[in-house]
């Protein structure tokens, strides 16, 4: 007997950070909530990571997932858009991990392999293939997709994990 287990997906990014909120009972997943923070241009970097850090506590606490999803960050810029870009995902760990919620980390790679069947797929691919397995997240911005990816490829992962944990 399945039961429901509530998941966020985070795709980090100190620019724009995507969240969604999918549900999944067995094999059948469904669209809760999806968005995007974008702290304000011209703040410094600890102000954006702390908006960051306090949107996604309070989304936590709106959608009450039991679970967390973030996307491992593949980075072919510059030392410092990594470093920056590795500190918006601490964020993104920290948040759901200070709120007692288990976390995995997906690379890119297996996002895109799990949602759309192949590792190197571009975001309109993936922005499709979640419209397709979420039709109630109508059009979402590439920020939301590729959070919903993650939450899709932690559905199907996590699954696995927690059948493994009954036998």
């Amino acid at each position: 007997m399945s039961s429901v287990i509530r998941i966020l997906g985070i795709d980090p990014g100190s620019a724009a950070t995507g969240w969604g909120v999918v549900e999944s009972n067995g094999a059948r997943l469904s669209y809760v909530a999806s968005g995007v923070v974008r702290p304000k241009r011209g703040l410094d970097h600890a102000q954006k990571l702390s908006i960051i850090f306090s949107a996604l506590k309070g989304l936590i606490e709106v959608y009450h997932p039991d679970e967390a999803a973030v996307e491992e960050t593949f980075v072919n810029a510059s030392p410092r858009d990594a470093l920056v870009l590795g500190q918006a995902r601490g964020v993104a760990l920290l948040a759901p991990a200070d709120a007692g919620l288990p976390v995995a980390e997906y690379a890119a790679n297996t996002v895109k392999k799990s949602v759309v069947g192949k590792g190197h797929a571009d975001k309109a691919q993936i922005a499709a293939m979640v419209k397709v397995l979420l039709p109630k997240a109508g059009d979402p911005s590439a920020d939301e997709a590729d959070a919903l990816a993650v939450a899709i490829c932690h559905a199907h992962h996590g699954g696995l994990r927690r059948l493994e944990k009954a036998s």
